[in-house]
């Protein structure tokens, strides 16, 4: 071969080895700057999901049709339901409220950043602050993903500028800051009306007027309904533009007080107990608005494309007319019906159809599952506590075995604690000693097995031991009084939380 031939033999190999190079650092650099994606975003090329989630205010378990209520019908959330996937084991981070929606919106348990207490009354003047900033909202990141993103409802995280939702990371917010309303403004417009006029500076913010981004408004509707046309509002408002949507539809029934439309309650005359019948009322507007939004997705074609997500933030109150049967205990509780609560998703072509998925599951795993959708970035300051579990939810596989769920809620001079893996819970609840029990097969938690299986009960509270030493001390107290026994008692030490008899 003549030194010609050689040379372009040279220069081919040179240029097919740069090639090749280019190609493996083109990969590299495709890998890493997906590292923080889910790969759920392998699900839908190009057609990220609208996500609509809705969450309830203390429903109980048993208080839905599709979880077996027999008294409270709730037709639209039923045939969702029925087109979709039921969670019959769905927790949420805490058994009672701020609390539960904190750990819900950043995907971290609120005991990690000091929200382990509700926000109290009139936060914006006794606390004036909310979830700290350090914590970026689910609606932040998926805002910044591109989503048009909406809250409506109920907020409970902070009513001061910084920690509004239009702060948080939601283009649109209807609703009221604090932890609840009266329903009827024919009762609560009024009475605020007069107090201000009198002068009254701390007026009691059940009674406050609601507000659209930041100015309030002359609200005219029962509550419920008003924020069901709110978010039927939004619906048609995102179907204009280019983007999907994430909207946060946070109901506040059918939490108290007991208020109901009477229309509502008629349909439910063979309910005796007046708590209940109310309280059935309370729950069908919530369903009737659902079933709004969807007609509002259909006729704006944005129904196909969208994942639907319901539940509640934690268990119901069996003395305000809600059922957490077949569960033990009630909101507040570490027992199962404080914080195991009815969930299903729903999506055409994408969720499953009349099933069933029976594997634990935490509210910790929308932030984490719905950037995989979105092909969002996770932010990289923060661990996160909830995992993606798109693939294996897919699958119908647990995408938690042998990982545990946790809660904990605080009580004067006490903490309680609950701890499921896999088939086992393990409970101590209102002082009392730890035990332990099979949820699969006894889910009502009746058989006590930790003298038969001690192995699995140490097991168990030590994770919880070494989970607690991730928490920081309360930013604040509800009551305040609290806060005195707090440092009494050195609660946040847990010198007894964890010792087994």
């Amino acid at each position: 071969m003549n030194k010609k031939g050689i040379r372009n033999i040279l220069l081919l190999s040179t240029v097919l080895v740069f090639a090749a190079c280019s190609t493996l650092k083109k990969d590299d650099s495709e890998k890493a700057s997906t590292a923080n994606t889910s790969k759920s975003t392998d699900l839908k090329k190009g057609m990220r999901p609208n996500i609509l989630f809705v969450l309830c205010d203390d429903l109980g378990y048993a208080d839905v049709g599709f979880n077996g209520s027999k008294d409270i019908i709730t037709p639209e959330l039923d045939q969702l339901a029925k087109n979709g996937t039921i969670f019959t084991s769905a927790y949420v981070t805490h058994p009672f409220c701020g609390p539960s929606r904190a750990g819900l919106l950043t995907g971290r348990y609120p005991h990690a950043f000091g929200s382990q207490f509700n926000l109290p009354k009139n936060s914006e003047v006794t606390v004036g602050e909310g979830i700290p900033l350090s914590e970026k909202f689910m609606g932040k990141m998926l805002q910044e993903s591109g989503y048009y993103t909406g809250a409506v409802g109920k907020w409970h995280l902070g009513a001061v500028p910084g920690y509004h939702p239009n702060d948080r990371g939601f283009d649109d917010f209807y609703g009221f800051l604090g932890g609840g309303h009266e329903y009827f403004p024919s009762y609560f417009t009024p009475k605020y009306k007069k107090l201000k006029a009198a002068g009254t500076k701390n007026i009691w913010d059940y009674l406050t007027p609601l507000q659209h981004n930041g100015k309030e408004v002359t609200e005219t509707e029962y509550i419920t309904d008003a924020l069901s046309r709110e978010a039927v509002r939004f619906v048609t408002d995102a179907s204009k533009k280019k983007d999907p949507f994430f909207l946060y539809v946070s109901y506040n029934a059918p939490h108290t007080p007991l208020q109901a439309k009477e229309e509502d309650m008629k349909v439910f005359k063979k309910i005796k107990n007046k708590d209940r019948r109310t309280y059935a009322g309370m729950v069908y507007a919530v369903d009737r608005g659902v079933g709004n939004i969807v007609k509002a997705l259909k006729a704006t074609n944005q129904y196909e494309n969208t994942l639907i997500v319901f539940l509640s933030d934690n268990g119901g109150r069996p003395d305000k007319g809600a059922s957490n049967k077949p569960l033990k205990g009630r909101k507040g509780d570490t027992y199962e019906g404080g914080y195991r609560v009815p969930m299903f998703f729903h999506w055409p072509n994408n969720v499953a159809s009349g099933k069933r998925y029976n594997h634990p599951v935490s509210a910790l795993d929308f932030y984490p599952t719905f950037a995989g959708l979105a092909g969002a970035t996770l932010p990289a300051n923060n661990k996160f506590d909830g995992k993606d579990i798109w693939e294996d939810f897919s699958a119908g596989k647990s995408s938690r075995s042998g990982e545990p769920i946790f809660a904990m809620r605080h009580r004067k001079g006490f903490s309680d604690v609950g701890v499921r893996q896999d088939e086992w819970k393990a409970t101590k609840a209102y002082n009392s000693t730890w035990k332990l029990f099979n949820i699969d097969k006894d889910i009502a938690e009746t058989k006590d097995l930790s003298d038969q299986h001690p192995e699995i009960l140490k097991e168990l509270v030590e994770k919880a031991e070494l989970w607690s030493k991730t928490h920081t001390e309360p930013r604040w107290f509800d009551p305040e009084n609290l806060s005195k026994v707090w440092k009494e008692k050195e609660m946040g030490k847990f010198k007894e939380t964890f010792k087994i008899k």
